[in-house]
């Protein structure tokens, strides 16, 4: 009977252990998640100031690789002091809303000279990306306000700039993309430009790792609560 006693004394402190365990992890859990959302949050917040600017070839051919580099000429040219003197991405927006035919006719028009018969769709929405580097700038994959100009099938690879910041024509004044970090930096906060930066390339997984974890936290927290509500119960029944 003693005997009985004693290993009885053992299960119910191993049981509670257990239990306080669990409510830690729980603690843990609630204390950490809403920390980490808001911190993912806050690193993605850059992309809402960002408009970028895609050209979709027809196909991969030299020549409809060509094509897609003389109506992007032809459009940053002609559309080319309408954006480089927008103050806003709101005004931004609106110049390509307002735009949205003229770009498609430019597109047209010079396809038309070149003596094909493509057709093109343009519209401004988001969309999502793999990472990308522009300059000496890394762009994380993910989603995108973008204006896309799609030339026939549009199979064939992208070129790609960002219409705000205008960087796209920061590139036609100066002929290269060296030091977009100054244009960024008229939008986006000094932290922010400095998150971009190429340099900062090899210490993404770590950060991607984290979120992965806050992630199977948020989805198993529910899973733990169960767990420790159910061994409430079944220490109470046996009590």
């Amino acid at each position: 009977m003693p005997e009985e006693k004693y290993i009885g004394g053992i299960l119910m402190k191993h049981k509670r252990l257990t239990l306080c365990l669990v409510l830690l992890v729980i603690s843990a859990v609630y204390l950490i998640y809403p920390y980490a959302s808001k911190k993912d949050k806050d690193e993605e917040s850059f992309k809402d100031e960002i408009i970028r600017f895609h050209i979709k070839a027809n196909s991969n051919k030299e020549e409809d690789q060509a094509l897609k580099l003389k109506i992007r000429d032809e459009i940053l040219k002609k559309m080319g002091d309408k954006f480089a003197n927008s103050r806003s991405i709101e005004e931004t927006r609106y110049i390509i809303l307002n735009n949205i035919d003229n770009i498609k006719s430019i597109s047209e028009d010079l396809i038309a000279k070149e003596g094909k018969d493509f057709s093109v769709d343009v519209s401004l929405g988001n969309r999502k990306f793999p990472t990308r580097k522009y300059g000496n700038i890394i762009f994380p994959a993910g989603e995108y306000e973008t204006l896309m100009v799609s030339i026939g099938e549009g199979k064939g690879q992208n070129w790609w700039c960002v219409m705000f910041p205008p960087l796209c024509f920061v590139e036609i004044s100066h002929g290269n993309t060296s030091n977009p970090e100054k244009v960024l930096g008229k939008v986006l906060s000094e932290e922010e430009v400095y998150k971009l930066q190429a340099n900062k390339e090899l210490e993404e997984p770590p950060i991607i790792l984290k979120s992965k974890i806050i992630e199977v936290f948020g989805k198993t927290k529910n899973n733990i609560v169960n767990k420790f509500l159910r061994n409430i119960e079944a220490t109470t029944s046996k009590n």
